[in-house]
């Protein structure tokens, strides 16, 4: 099982959009927007990325937020220059392109925005709050140039069709951003499980078939170790036990499925590992605050 495309597609990534930010120093441009996830490409000229901690960012380096973190782009040195909302600004811009401090203009970023359907999803923890890809010698990475120069091309010269072109060119960077970090992570969490070969297989077992009655021990049968042995390391690299992923998991299925207003709960109960409505309804309100039904008529 390629887990890495199904944890993906479950989180279920959209694109909400592409611009051309052109930035002239002095400049704050503040991305705080609730939901949206913020990628940032520095096609030309330098800036610094304040997220907590001030990162310089030259041409052809590529960072992604894909928690929704807020944080700012800004000019070396800009001080006190009052901030300007990235996305007021797009709103309130027609076109493509933003224009952004002083009129000369010296940095150029292409600047994109994408939702995640599942934001409660459990691996969403497991994906550091800010990816970067530095870039070399003033470009992309070899693997994400193409991607850029497809999506300027889509942008300023694109016909019928271009948005839907741009968001499927936005899937593929950002999936291949995370699977070039997924090699070098080392923090907690499931794409460093992906590096584990006896957590992976666990964790595909987990998402193909989380309805299942698993045990630690099946769990640990399925990784090729001992129970001891493989609840130590499930933990170590993924940053919680085995059978805490996986309650994690089935509430997640759970929420999912009873938006289907015909989907019972007992319905949901089955499909999600639980052998009764009453065990599972005592287990969705202890993990979500609320029972299934209360949950299903939240708008």
């Amino acid at each position: 099982m390629d887990l890495l495309s199904a944890v993906l597609r479950e989180l279920r990534f959209e694109s909400a959009g592409y611009r051309w930010l052109e930035l002239g120093a002095p400049y704050r441009v503040t991305f705080d927007r609730p939901g949206l996830r913020g990628v940032h490409l520095v096609a030309r000229g330098a800036c610094e990325l304040d997220d907590g901690a001030i990162t310089r960012l030259e041409a052809g380096d590529l960072v992604i937020f894909p928690r929704g973190h807020a944080h700012t782009l800004r000019s070396p040195g800009a001080g006190t220059v009052p901030a300007v909302s990235g996305f007021d600004l797009a709103t309130r811009t027609p076109g493509n392109r933003l224009r952004a401090g002083h009129p000369t203009v010296d940095t150029v970023v292409v600047c994109g925005a994408f939702l995640v359907g599942e934001p409660d999803h459990p691996a969403l923890r497991g994906i550091p709050r800010r990816l970067h890809v530095p870039g070399t010698g003033g470009r992309p990475a070899a693997w994400l140039a193409p991607l850029v120069d497809a999506l300027a091309t889509e942008a300023f010269d694109g016909g019928p069709g271009s948005d839907l072109v741009m968001a499927r060119l936005s899937d593929a960077l950002l999936i291949r951003a995370i699977r070039h970090h997924s090699k070098t992570v080392d923090t907690p969490g499931w794409l460093a499980g992906l590096r584990d070969p006896y957590v992976a297989p666990a964790l595909a077992a987990l998402h193909a078939d989380p309805a299942r009655p698993w045990t630690l021990a099946a769990l640990a049968t399925t990784a090729g170790l001992s129970r001891a042995a493989f609840a130590a390391r499930f933990t170590e690299a993924v940053g919680e036990p085995a059978m805490r992923y996986l309650l994690a998991l089935r509430m997640q299925r759970a929420r999912a499925l009873l938006r289907d207003e015909r989907a019972t709960v007992a319905a949901v109960a089955t499909q999600v590992g639980y052998r009764s409505e009453m065990a599972f309804a005592a287990a969705f309100k202890r993990e979500i605050g609320i029972p299934p039904g209360a949950y299903r008529r939240t708008p």
